[in-house]
């Protein structure tokens, strides 16, 4: 059973009401596979105590999550995650959190260009161009880490960046008609790159994380290279 209902944060002083702020909680923890499909949650006695908040507030959020598909309320037995981890979840396949658990992901574009492929990328095909995105991610408001995303040229002629959400994945989905239905990552450590933003330059950090990721298409297809510099003092690679 999971224990991310012991350390979550809520804001009782703040605007949004206290059930929004938990169903928008678990709602993340779901989306980045933290609660997986089939997860039964603590009695609701038990999970309120663990929140510092009324049983009642509670049942709201839960009540929510129902609405929303996420949860399955068994009489007599409790509360099920329904998590299928569908590819319209733009989170399923990010596996970077805050050392202190999980918070969600955003990301800031630094630039997006179309360059003739390199040899070296792991993008087979006829198409001689590819996409390449450089971008940082943050955890909540931590600067945790900084790609460069190579999408196969084959996909779009052109990138519309006014579109591109915190979400490429999404983006994909929505205007490119690709869907990335499996992705294969290698793990390592590696020094930062010669473009990195002086707000990982100037960290006293010898050897970053390092994720190469090759992403497949809906045909089974590789559709994207990716590489991701992380900062292992304050992030670490999940996978579950």
């Amino acid at each position: 059973m999971s224990s991310v209902v012991a350390s979550t944060f809520t804001d009782k002083a703040g605007p949004i009401p206290l059930s929004s702020q938990i169903t928008e909680m678990l709602v993340r923890d779901i989306h980045t596979g933290v609660l997986p499909d089939g997860e039964r949650l603590p009695p609701e006695r038990t999970m309120a105590q663990k929140l510092g908040i009324a049983v009642g507030t509670l049942r709201k959020a839960l009540s929510e999550l129902e609405r929303r598909g996420l949860l399955s309320r068994v009489q007599g037995s409790g509360n099920y995650i329904k998590n299928p981890l569908e590819v319209d979840n733009v989170y399923a396949l990010f596996r970077l959190e805050l050392l202190n658990g999980p918070a969600t992901p955003s990301a800031q574009i630094l630039s997006v260009d179309k360059i003739a492929k390199s040899e070296k990328l792991p993008l087979p095909g006829t198409c001689a161009t590819a996409h390449r995105f450089r971008r940082i991610r943050k955890l909540n408001d931590t600067v945790a880490a900084l790609e460069e995303i190579w999408l196969d040229g084959r996909i779009s002629d052109s990138i519309d960046e006014s579109l591109i959400t915190d979400s490429l994945y999404g983006y994909y989905q929505q205007h490119l008609g690709l869907r990335i239905t499996r992705a294969e990552d290698h793990v390592s450590v590696a020094s930062l790159p010669d473009w990195a933003p002086h707000q990982f330059t100037a960290r006293d950090i010898s050897h970053w994380g390092f994720i190469e990721r090759v992403s497949r298409d809906q045909d089974g297809l590789i559709a994207e290279y990716s590489t991701t510099w992380f900062d292992p003092q304050t992030v670490r690679f999940v996978t579950r």
